[in-house]
């Protein structure tokens, strides 16, 4: 007997096939081949919560913050408050970027929905860490909390564009919060980064001289107009400032970490890989500028083994750092 065509019968997986098989690639830290299963599962249930919290745990693990937070976002937005548990992981993926606000507000609803949750723990700890980690931040900084929730979505753009080296786009965000929030002052120097990598060397170093000399005190200017004056070859300049960075010890993990590379930026390998070596990974770990710097020091320092694994680990959490190799 003859099959035709009309009697073969397309057979499709159910969700919970792929499903199983992302979590075991999961299980064995096989991150790439687990977000390839989970999301042929959600191809076929675009909307099942387990799917999207799954993916979204896989995208922290591996510091993908940012992609995190939106499966969440889009799990809220399905489900409502039946998911109390998202409210856990959106405070903490805040947490890791620097969000405090955002992840103060998250671990908050959490608390609110879950007086006696499973997270319960881990949130008041959060939040105690919050609030002495924010008011180290923004000591200098005095917003209107009203405006907080936009600064903070600005502030999340501007990081991911900053950390991908896609300068028009970070100078587009930045220029738009300088405008709007001229109060947050750690934008204009992240503008005039910006704008130094992407080539606009001397308006870079012309504004933040300008800046540092309002405000010699400022870490920010003298970070990057250290690392300006290495690079534009402003050597008097240069050897003049760079002395005054060998004293300054941050307590904040993200200010650690650009002293760290400033040091790196300007061949101070030694004394680089010292303050590499002070900085939390844990706090730091969604920056993939940690990674490649780190990495790079340690090889300066003919630390090989060490540097190849801390690459390994970086590409593991963001595979997009192969590209600045």
């Amino acid at each position: 007997m003859q099959i035709t065509d009309s009697k073969v019968l397309p057979y499709r997986h159910e969700g919970d096939f792929y499903f199983s098989y992302g979590v075991k690639a999961f299980q064995q830290k096989r991150f790439d081949k687990a977000e390839k299963w989970f999301k042929k599962a959600l191809e076929l249930k675009p909307k099942h919560p387990l799917y999207l919290s799954q993916l979204s745990v896989l995208y922290t693990e591996i510091g993908q913050y940012h992609q995190a937070n939106d499966l969440l976002q889009e799990l809220v937005n399905h489900h409502g408050q039946a998911y109390p548990d998202c409210f856990y992981l959106l405070a903490n993926n805040y947490a890791h970027l620097g969000l405090f606000y955002e992840a103060k507000k998250y671990g908050n609803q959490y608390l609110e929905l879950e007086e006696d949750g499973d997270f319960k723990d881990e949130v008041v700890r959060l939040l105690g860490m919050l609030d002495q980690l924010s008011a180290e931040e923004y000591e200098e900084d005095d917003f209107d909390i009203d405006s907080m929730d936009e600064i903070m979505i600005h502030q999340e753009t501007a990081f991911y564009h900053l950390e991908h080296e896609e300068w028009d786009e970070a100078i587009e965000i930045l220029e738009e919060m300088m405008t709007v929030y001229p109060e947050y002052f750690s934008a204009k120097h992240e503008y005039a980064y910006a704008l130094f990598r992407k080539g606009d060397q001397e308006e870079a170093i012309t504004l933040e001289e300008a800046w540092f000399n309002q405000d010699p005190s400022n870490l920010h200017s003298r970070l990057n107009l250290v690392y300006f004056y290495y690079e534009y070859g402003k050597i008097s300049e240069f050897n003049e400032l760079l002395p005054t960075l060998f004293n300054v010890y941050p307590a904040y993990e993200p200010q650690k970490l650009k002293v760290a590379m400033t040091f790196a930026r300007v061949n101070e390998n030694e004394e680089s890989l010292r303050r590499f070596q002070q900085v939390s990974r844990h706090h730091v770990s969604n920056y993939l500028s940690y990674y490649y710097w780190y990495a790079k020091v340690l090889d300066a320092n003919g630390m090989c083994e060490k540097s190849e694994q801390i690459w390994k680990e970086g590409i593991n959490k963001h595979p997009s750092l192969q590209s600045f190799s």
